[in-house]
């Protein structure tokens, strides 16, 4: 990419930032009455942003991307199920660890919580559902699944857990499961899930290679409300 082009991309960056920073200031200033405290280090912190999640976006769509295409291209060349099953809760697992979305909601749980609920247990709870789910995905295109086979019974699963975990195991478990869907998991798992699913002869990529950001997400509230039916 040329110099014009990433200053181009460097500015679409910005155009998604300014409106929401603005908007919460203007809102802070003429609805709340209350100034901005230390207004250097905010200005410095939304330019940090814009070039932090410039740059984030730059390296996802020229390295995560193009790799998780070509992994689920070649993971054909693998002849074992249950070892492309191991890989994609592998994948799923290490991948949701690094998510900050997820990162920040487990710290907000263990403060709220008065450490009851350690953001470290929160954070591999849901990992090992979300590789879960990756799993079940890679198993669904393997074996041309359509995704409703294994989404609704997931989902009974996660109803009826539901009704014996604790009330505050619930709403985490539903939070927890949209902070999977960041910026470092669904790019890279889409990639792979959509790779493999365009090299397999039997399956159609529109109808068997989507579908799998639910499966993951259902992963994580199921394991979510395991560890609060188990912390009783």
């Amino acid at each position: 990419m040329n110099i014009g082009e990433e200053l181009n991309a460097l500015l679409g960056t910005t155009r998604t930032v300014v409106p929401i920073v603005l908007f919460l200031s203007l809102f802070q200033i003429f609805v709340l009455k209350k100034p901005i405290e230390n207004i250097r280090s905010f200005a410095i912190g939304a330019v940090l942003t814009i070039i932090g999640l410039h740059l984030f976006l730059r390296g996802i769509s020229t390295s995560l991307l193009p790799l998780g295409d070509a992994v689920g291209k070649n993971l054909v060349i693998v002849d074992n199920k249950i070892i492309i099953a191991i890989f994609a809760f592998a994948i799923g697992y290490f991948a949701t660890l690094v998510e900050p979305a997820l990162k920040a909601l487990a710290m907000e749980v263990e403060e709220i919580s008065v450490g009851a609920i350690p953001a470290t247990i929160l954070i591999h709870t849901v990992a090992i559902g979300f590789g879960g789910g990756m799993s079940a995905g890679i198993v669904k295109i393997i074996n041309n699944i359509p995704t409703k086979i294994i989404l609704l019974p997931a989902v009974l699963l996660a109803i009826a857990l539901g009704y014996f975990a604790p009330r505050e195991f619930v709403d985490i478990a539903i939070d927890s499961a949209s902070a999977t869907t960041g910026p470092v998991n669904i790019p890279l798992n889409m990639a792979i899930a959509l790779g493999l699913s365009k090299i397999l002869e039997h399956t159609d990529p529109l109808l068997i290679g989507f579908g799998i950001v639910g499966l993951t997400s259902v992963g994580a509230v199921v394991s979510v409300l395991v560890l609060g039916i188990l912390s009783r």
